[in-house]
Formats: structure tokens, C-alpha cells, sequence
């Protein structure tokens, strides 16, 4: 039966479909996916959100015309955002740097004021994402600081609306549920409400590589925390709202696998998902690997992959951060992230208008493109040379005069097999070094991308 029509996006909260998936080594296991990426704001965080704001303006700590702040990974953000500019409120939201550049695009089209913060620092940090949020909150009149990590309307959320629709859609029969821990909420509503009503239900914990969760479950080490590229889960500290007792058992998912696990679930299954719900997928199918007898399992798709196009299904990135694997040769050919064969580079022929060059620039945020005639390079065109023909007294250029009028052809090339310090004299002399394999063109290489070389080394 189709429902009738919903008075506001946000009666269409939760209730979220489970789908089992078929397509993956499950072991003895059945493995079922709940499509938290369904919600309006496209995660599990809307639900949250929603009960946060709603509980704060039953106690009154919220107020019309008041200002929602939050320190977030982006989800949480976008969840308050949508809930609370639908409700009238100001939304200010910290985020650390890493998140994906879709999520920051959409909490600003939401209409929230986004503060972006440093990545590479600890709580009690001024520049820590959360310690940030909490002096903005102190700083600003009639504001509420959510603070999702010890909000108590967090898990409740899970345990009264969450746990209950899963239980029903698994018919009451649930032998696992695999959870990450960001802000701890999701683990700790869900545990609570297994515990009562589904007692045989095991909680496992999916955790990021360089989180401090997993290790500390598995051995009672509280290591030191390192870093990683997944987002939305993991932690530097135990949340106060993560009971870590609930968990019977942790893994701990480097960054290559949960991306790749992303990957295959969109090839395999047909859905596209978020960092996060690759570490969770990573983890549940271990989990069902090493069972001996037939289970139920269950997990999170945690938030849609259309939030992170730029990352995980971005295959320059993904070898620009070491997260495809690729043959190694020691020579400069390691350093090309976009190739002429895989078509990822950008590029114009000397016969294009100065606006195509621009606009291909623009595209792909980068400064400079090659000119191609075929696999040739004869030229190359960046935004300074542009610049300089279209201001020049009586250049008579315009944006449809051809590249071939403003092109360098003064070109700086090494060839693909040459050591990587031969790079060294080239970038001294601020030049973007040209890649050849003999005479056909291969790619560029910049700083960026020895620095990135060096980095994952």
C-alpha cells in the first residue's frame, strides 16, 4: 500500500528499508543492509537531529529565533540544518577539514554558517572541532550547543525508533549488528535496546584504522591515536555517550579496504555508499567469514555515496591518498595521478577557445593544461598566460581567440623512467614538469604529487 502524502519532509524520517545482499561472500551468513542513506538528508544523523531539537525544545533550552551549534563531521550537520532551518532556527556548525567538499557544499546551500577547523589537533585543542563549538555556543546569545557526544536524546533516538524497526524487519531474528562509533549514540541506543529485547544479539564495532576504539575493546590499550580518511566514525576519545560494554567484539578496517568495500558494494549490489558504511560492510562480512554455523546479520548503510563523488568513487584521488593499489617502479610514472590512457586528463587542443581552456581549468580545479594533438604534447596553457593575453593593450585577444595564440611552447619534459629526484631542478625553477614515454605524453606531475609520494612512504 503507498502511504498518503507527508505534511513536512521531516514525517519522513527513519523507517528506512533493509535490503539483504546477495553478491558478496557472506560465509555461512545472511547479510542484510539497513538503507539509513534514505532518510531526507541522507543519513542516520537525521534521526538524531530531529530528537535532539525536538528534546531541547521541550526543556527549553531552545528558543525561537535561536541559534543551533554543533561540531560535526557533516552528517550531524546536515541533519541539524535541514530540522532546524525548517523550524526557524540559525544553524552554526564546525567541521574538521578533511570532510568531503559535497557535505560542506550542502550544509552551506541548507542556509548554515560552516566553520571549518584543523584536522591534525587533539581535544583540548582551541582549534579542535569540538572545543571550538562549545566557545562559539559561549560566545553567542540564546544558542544551543548540541553537543551530540554526551547528548543523552542521542541514543534514545536509536533505542526507542531505530532498534525497534530493525528487530521487526529482521522478524525478530537477529544474531549481529555491526555499528561504528562516531558521536557513540548509535551504539549505545541499539545495545540498550537489544539488550532487552533481543538478548542473543551481539553488537560488533567497526573502527577506522588509527581510531583508539577497536584496539581499546579488543586489549584494554589505550593507544595512541593516529590517522584516517574514513569519515563520520572513529574516535580520539571515548565518546561519554559510547558504552563501550555493549560490544562483543571489535575489528579494526584500514582505510584501503572500507574504500574499496564501497566501491564493490555500488558494483555488486547496485548502491552507493558512504566511507563509513564501507568499514561497516569490511567488518560484517569478516564477522560472517569466520562464523562456523548459519546467522543473521545486519549493518548500516550509514549515508549515500553522492557525498563523497570527489573521494571514494574518484579514482584520482583515491591514488593520489594511496588508497588503489598500483605497480610501484621507483620512478617518476608513480607520481602521474591523472593518465592519458585512463582519459582523466584535462587537457585542450591548440585550436580551442581561451573559454574551454577556462572552463576545463575551473572544472577540474587545477591552474594549468597540456595541449594535445593526439597523444602529442605541443604546448601547454595556464590561467596566468590567459590572464595576460586578455588584459594586454592591444592584444585584440578574446575568450574565443584559440589556445595556440597564448600556449608555452617552451616545454620542460622527463621521461616516465627517469629517477624521481630528476623532478627536483624542474620544481626549483617553478615549472610543472611534463611526463613522456619517449615522445608520447603520459601526464604532469606537480609538488602536490611528490609530496603525496613521499608522504605515503
Amino acid at each position: 500500500m503507498v502511504p498518503p502524502a507527508a505534511a513536512s519532509v521531516l514525517d519522513l524520517i527513519g523507517n528506512t528499508p533493509l535490503v539483504e545482499i546477495k553478491h558478496f561472500d557472506t560465509g555461512p551468513c545472511r547479510l542484510f543492509l539497513k538503507l539509513e542513506s534514505q532518510n531526507p538528508g541522507g543519513s542516520i544523523k537525521d534521526r538524531i537531529a530531529l530528537a535532539m531539537i525536538a528534546a531541547a525544545e521541550r526543556d527549553g533550552t531552545l528558543s525561537p529565533g535561536g541559534t543551533i551549534i554543533e561540531a560535526t563531521a557533516g552528517n550531524t550537520g546536515l541533519g541539524l540544518a535541514l530540522v532546524g532551518k525548517i523550524k526557524g532556527y540559525n544553524v552554526v556548525l564546525v567541521v574538521p577539514d578533511k570532510m568531503a567538499r559535497e557535505k560542506i557544499l550542502h550544509l552551506r546551500a541548507l542556509g548554515a554558517d560552516v566553520r571549518i577547523t584543523r584536522t591534525d589537533v587533539v581535544k583540548g585543542d582551541p582549534a579542535y572541532y569540538q572545543d571550538m563549538a562549545e566557545r562559539i555556543a559561549a560566545e553567542t546569545p540564546n544558542s544551543l550547543y548540541v553537543n551530540q557526544f554526551g547528548n543523552p536524546a542521542n541514543p534514545l533516538a536509536h533505542e526507542t525508533t531505530t532498534g525497534p524497526e530493525i528487530l521487526e524487519q529482521m522478524q525478530g531474528d537477529l544474531d549481529a549488528f555491526v555499528v561504528g562509533v562516531g558521536s557513540g549514540g548509535t551504539l549505545t541506543g541499539l545495545g540498550r535496546y537489544f539488550r532487552k529485547a533481543s538478548p542473543k544479539t551481539q553488537m560488533v564495532l567497526a573502527d577506522p584504522a588509527g581510531s583508539i576504539l577497536a584496539p581499546l575493546v579488543e586489549t584494554g590499550t589505550h593507544d595512541e591515536p593516529g590517522s584516517w580518511a574514513v569519515e563520520g566514525i572513529g574516535e580520539d576519545f571515548v565518546p561519554p555517550n559510547a558504552d563501550l560494554s555493549l560490544i562483543s567484539k571489535a575489528y579494526t578496517i584500514p582505510d584501503s579496504e572500507s574504500f574499496a568495500a564501497s566501491r564493490d558494494l555500488l558494483l555488486k549490489e547496485g548502491i552507493l555508499a558512504g566511507s563509513s558504511s564501507g568499514t561497516l560492510l569490511a567488518t560484517a562480512l569478516r564477522w560472517c567469514r569466520e562464523q562456523t554455523s548459519p546467522k543473521r546479520v545486519a549493518t548500516f548503510v550509514c549515508d549515500t555515496g553522492a557525498k563523497y563523488l570527489s573521494k571514494v568513487y574518484n579514482d584520482s584521488w583515491m591514488i593520489q591518498e594511496g588508497l588503489l593499489e598500483r605497480v610501484r617502479s621507483g620512478t617518476v610514472s608513480d607520481l602521474i595521478v591523472r593518465d592519458l590512457d585512463s582519459g582523466e586528463v584535462v587537457s585542450v587542443g591548440p585550436g580551442d577557445s581561451l573559454q574551454t581552456a577556462v572552463g576545463r581549468m575551473r572544472a577540474a580545479d587545477v591552474s594549468q593544461v597540456p595541449v594535445l594533438e593526439g597523444d602529442r604534447v605541443v604546448g601547454m596553457v595556464d590561467e596566468s598566460d590567459v590572464l595576460r593575453a586578455l588584459v594586454a593593450p592591444d592584444s585584440g585577444l578574446r575568450f574565443d581567440s584559440p589556445v595556440s595564440t597564448v600556449m608555452s611552447t617552451a616545454l620542460r619534459t622527463v621521461e616516465a623512467d627517469a629517477p624521481l629526484d630528476s623532478l627536483l631542478p624542474l620544481f626549483s625553477e617553478n615549472l610543472v614538469p611534463i611526463v613522456l614515454d619517449k615522445n608520447r605524453f603520459l601526464g604532469l606531475v606537480t609538488r602536490v604529487d611528490l609530496i603525496n609520494h613521499l608522504r605515503r612512504a
